[in-house]
């Protein structure tokens, strides 16, 4: 009955996480238009078990044994530097050019740069025939790094600005990401010795990562709903929100491709620009919605839109960017790398 009803949904879920550039404005837009009919408030104690929800179907086929093998290690240190040194200040310097007189604004753009990776991170490194093995072990180590880091650099880069609880914040960040990644692991591993490791990578794997996508939406429209009358009231605002995280990506493109083209081949530098570019908006969001508010979300929710499109956009062009010389020959074998 699981496997048949895992079956039926797979292709609907697939097809709606594939196209999240058309979901997430349609999801912003249902909020916009809910929230200036209803009030919404009374919702917000669903952020935390929605984001919880979210992020459980992320995690199930995330394995945290990935870690701890040396496999790939260049590219995934380089990955780690980009991902809580470099992205992080820039993040920061846009947070103060851009939303020094708005404190909410400000910790969104922060937390932008905050929490790298997601399930996305591997997909993309698929689809651009980059390192998949490496993208996996990339995401681990992110999410668990981000994991402990996240409160510390919020309260040191933000901490003049707003209110951190960083006791609050890690203890949220611990219920949106340990509890499941432990719920993740005990229900693959329940699955896999039901319907053996085959059944369950063919049939029931790829869908836990859609699953999210449905989580993803509940977000972006409770954090657009919440603060519909204030968008309406202030138009401009989502042009100010565009801005800097535009800016954000293309230079974080840009570095990536840069540091990936000059020390990594090809194969592993697509695994270090997705492990790196892409950020976890799941996490960051069910963050910035419990701990810092709504305004706080909106910087989060554009940066579904501007992530996706720039995702897309280099599967097209990664092998112009990365190729140098011979190095476009057969690409590496995740299960090798």
């Amino acid at each position: 009955m699981l496997l048949s009803a895992f079956d039926r949904v797979r292709r609907p879920l697939q097809g709606l996480s594939q196209h999240l550039v058309i979901w997430v404005p349609a999801a912003m837009t249902a909020g916009l238009v809910v929230g200036l009919l209803v009030d919404l408030t009374p919702l917000k104690m669903l952020v935390l078990p929605l984001t919880m929800l979210m992020v459980y179907p992320m995690l199930v086929n995330f394995r945290p044994a990935e870690a701890f093998n040396v496999r790939a290690a260049k590219a995934v240190i380089l990955a780690m530097v980009l991902n809580f040194v470099v992205l992080p200040a820039l993040a920061w310097a846009l947070a103060v050019t851009f939303f020094d007189g708005n404190p909410q604004l400000f910790v969104g753009m922060l937390l932008v740069g905050l929490f790298p990776t997601s399930g996305m991170t591997i997909s993309w490194t698929g689809l651009a025939r980059g390192n998949v093995a490496a993208a996996i072990k990339m995401t681990v180590i992110g999410l668990l790094m981000a994991a402990v880091l996240a409160p510390l650099y919020l309260y040191l880069l933000a901490g003049t600005r707003v209110a951190v609880d960083v006791l609050g914040v890690a203890q949220t960040v611990a219920l949106v990401v340990f509890v499941p990644m432990m719920a993740g692991v005990l229900t693959r591993r329940f699955l896999v010795r039901r319907y053996t490791q085959p059944v369950y990578k063919e049939r029931l794997a790829p869908v836990f990562p859609a699953l999210s996508t449905l989580g993803v939406l509940a977000i972006v429209f409770l954090a657009i709903g919440l603060k519909a009358k204030m968008i309406v009231n202030d138009p401009a605002l989502l042009a100010r929100i565009a801005l800097p995280l535009l800016l954000f990506y293309l230079v974080a493109f840009a570095v990536a491709t840069i540091v990936g083209r000059f020390s990594l081949n090809r194969s592993d530098a697509v695994a270090a620009v997705y492990g790196s570019v892409m950020r976890n908006l799941s996490v960051a969001l069910g963050i910035a919605i419990a701990s810092f508010g709504p305004e706080a979300a909106l910087v989060l929710a554009g940066a579904y839109i501007v992530q996706v499109q720039g995702a897309a956009w280099y599967v097209r062009i990664a092998d112009a960017l990365l190729c140098t010389g011979d190095d476009c020959g057969p690409e590496v074998d995740p299960a090798t790398a």
